[in-house]
């Protein structure tokens, strides 16, 4: 796949000829379509794609795919799955005429990946199919599962949803992909669900807490919160604060459930458009993250859910990547994680946001509470800002479990 993708982009493989490479790529702003009209539709089954992982059929790949406990790396699925998304895009919008294409196609989110499977073997050929389920003008929605073969049958592993946008050979501006013309009305159904699943992230990020006020009931929850962890001791004295808590049994602060890293960005971790690759950015992050919940619940945990990845600016290669990883919600076994992402520029000490990950696991036993703590009267009006990580991951985990 990735070697595909390179012939299509004409990437060098050699890091020290990749500014010549790039160069060679302005010669294809001519190539850009000028309006959406002026291209052919095409069919979801133009852009189809089946690609084997013979992990079972050729046992000297399994190394770098095998974990601890002798199963699959998933951070090593999520790179997969990244670069067939970008392949699948290039394949509906390929010119017949053009063997290298003029436009960059990137990763711009990861809408939703469900599991099906708590464990996936390292000894069993692994299946990828997927194609363009809807698109925009400049975006495309891209559909992908997972299968594992099992005694001669490929059974369904996990299901995939990532945005990727395409961009002017430079990688500067907006450039127009092909319409989408749906054929049965199974099509049309899954093209109706793109544009739910758009307008359904519009939505999402409207009532955003970074824009809206928490609702109703999600003040009462902080509240009861703050009530749960004061002490009574010191309200049966009449000396009661707000600064005077306790930690209910069974529960841990969330500022003690969490972990940091950080990354050196390497050429070897680049994209085909000489960035950091962004399913390196999320194998890194859920790795950290899968050692944060591992870490709060005492226990394996699994992974569930990963939603809403927004790719919201490109990683520079020698770039200090950041991570930091936190629990913010949990309830019975289920564990959330938000990983934060950011560069540090060297130069001049600013911090950039670049990525936010949510992960949704589920552990082996029962996990304790995480209580954020929160500073409020009978009416909250000031909630800080553990307590709004912990409504975010309420709310994340929410939505996931109703999806399951």
């Amino acid at each position: 796949v990735r070697s595909r993708l390179r012939d299509i982009v004409g990437a060098s493989t050699n890091w020290r000829d990749h500014v010549q490479a790039m160069q060679e790529r302005k010669a294809l702003h001519t190539l850009l379509a000028k309006r959406q009209e002026d291209l052919p539709p095409r069919r979801m089954k133009d852009s189809y794609l089946e690609v084997i992982l013979p992990l079972g059929s050729q046992p000297e790949i399994r190394e770098k795919y095998l974990n601890v406990y002798n199963s699959v790396r998933f951070g090593r699925i999520l790179e997969d799955l990244d670069s067939l998304g970008v392949l699948i895009c290039y394949t509906h919008t390929k010119q017949e005429a053009q063997p290298r294409s003029p436009l960059s196609i990137v990763t711009a989110l990861v809408d939703k990946i469900n599991l099906c499977k708590k464990i996936i073997y390292p000894d069993c050929d692994i299946k990828f199919t997927g194609n363009v389920s809807w698109v925009g003008r400049t975006s495309m929605e891209v559909k992908m599962h997972m299968l594992q073969l099992h005694n001669g049958d490929y059974s369904p592993v996990l299901d995939a949803t990532f945005v990727m946008v395409a961009r002017d050979p430079e990688n500067k501006w907006p450039a127009f992909v092909n319409p989408l013309i749906p054929e049965t009305p199974e099509e049309e159904e899954i093209f109706k669900q793109g544009e739910f699943n758009k307008t359904k992230r519009i939505d999402f990020s409207t009532a955003s807490l970074l824009k809206m006020a928490p609702t109703a009931e999600e003040r009462n929850v902080v509240h009861d919160i703050f009530l749960n962890t004061l002490d009574t001791r010191q309200e049966r004295e009449g000396t009661v604060s707000f600064r005077s808590r306790i930690l209910p049994p069974n529960s841990v602060w969330m500022e003690d459930a969490k972990l940091k890293g950080l990354q050196i960005c390497h050429p070897q971790e680049r994209n085909i458009f000489n960035r950091i690759f962004g399913g390196f950015l999320m194998r890194k992050a859920f790795e950290l993250g899968w050692a944060t919940a591992c870490s709060c619940g005492g226990s394996r945990p699994f992974i569930v859910a990963v939603d809403d990845i927004m790719f919201r600016r490109p990683v520079e290669v020698g770039s200090l990547l950041l991570l930091s990883a936190q629990v913010c919600y949990t309830e019975k076994n289920y564990i959330q994680v938000r990983v934060h992402s950011e560069v540090l520029d060297a130069d001049t000490r600013e911090h950039h946001t670049t990525n936010i990950f949510h992960f949704t696991f589920i552990s082996e036993k029962a996990v304790p509470r995480v209580v954020p703590k929160t500073y409020g009267g009978k009416y909250i009006q000031l909630m800080n800002y553990k307590s709004m990580l912990y409504l975010d991951g309420k709310r994340h985990f929410t939505a996931t479990l109703r999806e399951m």
